[in-house]
């Protein structure tokens, strides 16, 4: 297709847009009286308006059942996390027994490297990209340090080749056959935060298994954004957080992923809680732990209700619309915007530089030759709420539930207007 830079185009493109009801789902934060470009939802998603709706009903029964909602509320509170499987099953794809629904991320990567990180003396070290998000290195460095190895000897960093922007799969490769029966973990973020890079999951989950490594994968920025294969991957483990693509609500609940070789086991190693044990003996209190035969055997604690409510409401947005169709309007909107900042460039000379490769979902990061935080700082405070990361790259992610070709359009004359008058 060839793009156009004019508000006419872009609204053509909105009124052929397959999703584009789906965009009155969501509230809009409002600045003077318009509402916001939003590109954060790498970072938060947008709320669905249905998620008050899942909330109220918890809190009607509660006000109305008080504890015997656990058992008689109209989805009962003991259960309610597995009415999240089927649909999340579908978007990262996994078989429903794979999948569950507990605590938050890196809490729920701590509990997954009990069960899928077993150093011994001659295979113990683990396989990361160079400059991982914060929460994970210092997930793996405890991890290291609480099996008493030197993380600095034990944690092996993929780098970027000098000059360039992203990883190489080949460069991952070439290192897990390098470090071979020594590697015990790659665990790698499968959608890089700070460039938007999709790493080839597929390959490097082979790759490492081949030399007998467990292959887990971040999945935060990936779930809900890219096209995920899980269990035809042979992926050990995964996890991912719910508050970006998935518009769940800040800080709210984490999935899981354990690869269905591993469910039904009671000799694996594992943190384990009431919440995992067999439903049919739970509450008969015995002292022996039964595991489920499913992924919730990894559950701790019973489901945080009011928290999976939203996530809930969430996930039958992705029920409605399916990972097909989204990934259909994400390729199409990120070329637009791509399109949008190129126009911009050559009209008001400048140096943009996206460090975003071609394998990408729906992040573009930016990198700000000679422009910087002033100019990040005029396109918030004229309604474009973006995300600024060090040294010097905006990161845009058009998400493809509520964002609309016309925000491009419209944001691509905010920055050019930017421009102009930090110049001026």
């Amino acid at each position: 297709m060839q793009f156009q830079n004019t508000l006419a185009f872009a609204q053509k493109m909105d009124a052929e847009d397959e999703l584009r009801k789906y965009r009155n789902e969501f509230h809009f934060p409002k600045m003077n009286g318009k509402e916001v470009i939003y590109f954060t939802g790498n970072s938060l998603g947008l709320q669905p308006k249905t998620s008050q709706k899942y909330i109220d009903e918890v809190m009607n029964d509660w006000k109305e059942l008080a504890v015997e909602g656990h058992f008689h509320a109209d989805k009962p509170w003991w259960d309610y996390h597995e009415r999240l499987a089927a649909p999340l099953a579908k978007v990262v794809g996994a078989n429903i027994e794979e999948v569950s629904v507990m605590n938050t991320l890196s809490v729920n990567l701590h509990l997954l490297m009990v069960s899928f990180y077993r150093p011994t003396t001659t295979r113990f070290k683990i396989l990361c990209e160079e400059k991982a998000f914060p929460s994970d290195q210092y997930m793996l460095q405890s991890q290291v340090r609480f099996h008493g190895l030197d993380p600095n000897e034990a944690i092996i960093e993929i780098k970027k080749k000098e000059g360039e922007n992203y990883w190489r799969t080949e460069e991952v490769l070439n290192k897990i056959e390098e470090i071979g029966d020594e590697l015990a973990l790659v665990l790698i973020g499968g959608v890089n935060y700070y460039n938007g890079q999709v790493f080839d999951m597929k390959t490097i989950t082979k790759a490492g298994k081949s030399v007998g490594a467990f292959v887990g994968w971040d999945l935060a920025h990936a779930v809900g954004n890219v096209a995920l294969r899980l269990h035809d991957w042979e992926v050990d483990f995964a996890a991912w957080c719910s508050y970006k693509y998935m518009n769940s609500g800040p800080g709210n609940a984490s999935g899981i992923f354990v690869n269905k070789k591993y469910l039904g086991k009671d000799d694996i190693p594992r943190f384990e809680g009431w919440w995992g044990t067999k439903k049919e003996t739970r509450f008969l209190m015995e002292p022996k732990f039964e595991p489920l035969d499913n992924a919730d055997a990894w559950q701790i604690s019973n489901p945080p209700v009011l928290s999976l409510a939203p996530y809930l409401a969430s996930l039958q947005l992705f029920e409605d619309v399916g990972m097909k169709a989204l990934i259909r309007k994400r390729d199409k909107i990120v070329a637009y915007l791509e399109y949008i900042l190129n126009e911009i460039d050559k009209q008001v000379e400048s140096s943009f530089e996206i460090i975003t490769p071609i394998d990408r979902g729906c992040q573009l990061s930016v990198f700000l030759h000679g422009q910087g935080r002033p100019l990040f700082e005029y396109l918030m405070k004229n309604g474009v709420i973006a995300d600024w990361r060090e040294p010097n790259v905006i990161r845009l992610a058009p998400a493809p539930f509520y964002c609309s070709y016309e925000d491009m359009y419209r944001f691509g004359q905010i920055l050019k207007d930017g421009i102009l008058t930090k110049r001026a």
